[in-house]
């Protein structure tokens, strides 16, 4: 079978998994409609022979015209719309770097074939819950049939005992049943639902469970109409020592108790609280701006709807209140007929970041019987702040109770806070990385952060405790929490680095002494990218090596470039301007390889600002003084200084710096800001 068919036969959490591989820079719509032509192309050759990539850019060109006459005599004007939308982004993003679209189809197609590989190994495992938990219905069901046959064919007292041996025998299958869907199959929903929560993979889809718990209510209440049917039976007939009067009531009232348990674990937390300014920080909610929460009620029967009204409560047994209309009525989705009801508009009082709890309540009333079944689900504890400033300290509370406890009312967790294994706290850093970008953490980058809060002597013990304390609070007033230092480079790497992170340039967090190692054998003029340690706002450096007189190695960073920096000039035009001042008194860029050994325009001529461009990219954002500045950073051979500090060691500009300057400002401008700084 195509590798695209059986991906779609995926449950949902790993369908969510093969979204996030396709972006507008190859959208998922290709790989849609040329899904059996994109499998037949070796695309691991493609992307290392230049020419072999253009003819397969055109190729695919061509395929999509192909699809496009073919929507042409379908009259469907949307889908010709898109692809012609498509075909023209891919001609812009593409046509002078085929290669690096052969690489992006490469290396997705090599990330789906992991994602089917998970899913068959999690399969494996799954299967045999799933399949005893269908068997164990399939059995209920076929309990109930052979119970229905026996009840129209009762005709003498021998029979009347085996029907009550078979009613109590289906509801011994029912009652194991439901024990393993509370105390086992429900939990381990409520735990992955947890790991989603703080960046793990997507939770599986609740539908499952529905079926389940539906399945055995259907069951229970056919027990009852039995029940009532031998009730019938018994007052037209009836003897002593009588069966059906012996254990009738017995039989009523532990049908009755097992329907009661099984709702009264049937309404649950969809989707948790989240503010919709935050979708990738749930459990974290500020004062003033609404979020919402998402309820199932996991028995779907026709009797119940329309018949459950919700209602919000925060901190239930504390004296708080909650904004917002906090009683809402259970209505049938009309995508899968469940039971739903969505909090829109809610919002908490309190200022604190301490944990608190968010709990619903409903009661449910079973027809004919009289009873009141109390419901409530109970979120995971929330995170409430005043300031978004606290947003990064809220959601380090929100990943370490998430991390290390299942119990959702455990309000006082913080009091005192267990510590964190590394095994357990590497694998969720990862996830912070992941789930906002397409690259975790690999196990060069997660050696680094080990020795960095275990120390180098613990040898990245997977065992290694680190507290709390070392994890989000301050040793003392001038350094800053390890975890608000990893918030500023994702902050910096979601809003200028995306694409680089993505693309794997960034190296990222490695100590200064392996970053020597690995450069020590390379190329002069070889460098790479890591992150500052001495920024809390997020920064990245470079550090090349160049060869001395004696041919020994020696090394140079430049101070690390911040959000404000970056926000003027990207990275990879940084590194495309960069110079230093040679022997010869002549500036150059001593930048020449990536590491290990990329060409530099290979790696990023890509992001390079095209010459169509306007004022609005790049350089064209700085007032004029920056703009002769930025280009120019001039030094001495061994002395690299921030552009910052340059303008007492300002340099006429080359032919070559001044005909990239001229791109973006005109030549009367570049003149009038020389000639101030002649005169300062």
């Amino acid at each position: 079978m195509a590798q695209w068919c059986q991906l779609q036969m995926l449950d949902c959490k790993y369908l969510e998994q093969v979204d996030q591989l396709y972006d507008d820079s190859f959208p998922m719509d290709i790989r849609q409609y040329l899904s059996r032509w994109i499998e037949s192309i070796d695309w691991d050759t493609v992307a290392f022979q230049d020419s072999l990539a253009t003819v397969r850019f055109h190729d695919l060109l061509a395929q999509l015209d192909d699809q496009h006459s073919r929507f042409a005599l379908e009259n469907n004007f949307l889908l010709q719309h898109n692809i012609r939308k498509i075909k023209r982004n891919l001609q812009d993003r593409f046509q002078e770097d085929p290669v690096s679209m052969a690489m992006i189809i490469s290396r997705n197609l090599k990330e789906e074939q992991k994602i089917l590989a998970t899913a068959k190994r999690s399969n494996v495992c799954s299967l045999l819950l799933t399949q005893v938990a269908d068997q164990n219905i399939k059995n209920l069901e076929d309990l109930q049939d052979e119970y229905d046959f026996k009840v129209n064919t009762l005709k003498n007292r021998g029979e009347e005992e085996d029907v009550v041996v078979q009613l109590t025998d289906l509801l011994n299958v029912t009652q194991a049943l439901l024990s393993d869907l509370i105390s086992e199959e429900l939990p381990e929903w409520k735990q992955r639902q947890q790991i989603a929560c703080i960046g793990g993979p997507p939770n599986a889809c609740v539908d499952q469970l529905q079926n389940w718990f539906t399945a055995v209510a259907e069951s229970l209440q056919q027990v009852r109409q039995h029940l009532k049917k031998l009730q019938e039976l018994e007052q037209k007939f009836t003897y002593d020592s009588d069966p059906i009067t012996q254990k009738k009531a017995y039989l009523e009232a532990r049908a009755l108790e097992l329907l009661k348990n099984l709702l009264s674990n049937s309404l649950v937390v969809e989707r948790q609280p989240c503010m919709p300014t935050h979708p990738q920080r749930p459990l974290v909610l500020k004062t003033g701006v609404q979020f919402t929460v998402k309820l199932r009620f996991l028995v779907k029967l026709q009797e119940f709807n329309y018949q459950l009204k919700v209602k919000a409560v925060f901190d239930k047994f504390r004296k708080f209140n909650i904004l917002g209309t906090n009683t809402k009525v259970m209505n049938m989705e009309e995508s899968n007929g469940s039971l739903a009801a969505e909090f829109r508009h809610l919002g908490p009082l309190i200022v604190t970041e301490e944990l608190h709890s968010l709990s619903f309540e409903s009661e449910l009333q079973l027809n004919q019987s009289g009873l009141d079944i109390k419901l409530e689900a109970m979120s995971l504890p929330v995170v409430v702040i005043s300031n978004v400033c606290q947003l990064p300290s809220g959601w380090a509370s929100i990943l370490w109770y998430n991390m290390l406890t299942t119990e959702p009312k455990n309000l006082k967790f913080f009091l005192s806070p267990p510590a964190a294994k590394w095994s357990q706290l590497s694998e969720v850093l990862s996830w912070q990385f992941s789930s906002v970008t397409k690259r975790g953490l690999n196990e060069e980058q997660l050696n680094m952060l080990a020795d960095k809060l275990l120390g180098a002597k613990a040898q990245r013990n997977p065992e290694g405790q680190i507290p709390w304390t070392k994890f989000c609070k301050s040793a003392n007033e001038k350094a800053f929490p390890f975890w608000l230092w990893i918030e500023g480079i994702l902050d910096v790497i979601k809003r200028h680095l995306l694409s680089l992170w993505n693309d794997g340039s960034i190296m990222g967090f490695i100590s200064k002494e392996r970053e020597k190692a690995l450069l020590s054998d390379k190329c002069p003029g070889t460098f790479l990218l890591r992150f500052s340690e001495s920024s809390r706002e997020g920064a990245i450096t470079f550090t090349w090596i160049e060869h001395d007189v004696f041919d020994k190695p020696v090394f140079h960073s430049v101070e690390p470039y911040t959000k404000k920096e970056l926000s003027a000039v990207s990275l990879p035009d940084i590194i495309r301007t960069y110079k230093v001042m040679a022997a010869e008194n002549i500036p150059e860029n001593p930048l020449r390889f990536l590491y290990p050994d990329i060409p530099k325009d290979k790696a990023f001529g890509k992001y390079y600002p095209k010459l169509t461009e306007s004022k609005s990219h790049g350089l064209g954002t700085l007032d004029l003084d920056q703009l002769h500045m930025r280009p120019k950073r001039l030094t001495c051979p061994t002395v690299f200084q921030h552009p910052s500090r340059l303008q007492d060691n300002m340099m006429p500009m080359s032919p070559d710096d001044y005909k990239a300057l001229s791109k973006y400002v005109s030549p009367r401008d570049i003149d009038a800001v020389v000639s101030s700084h002649t005169r300062r």
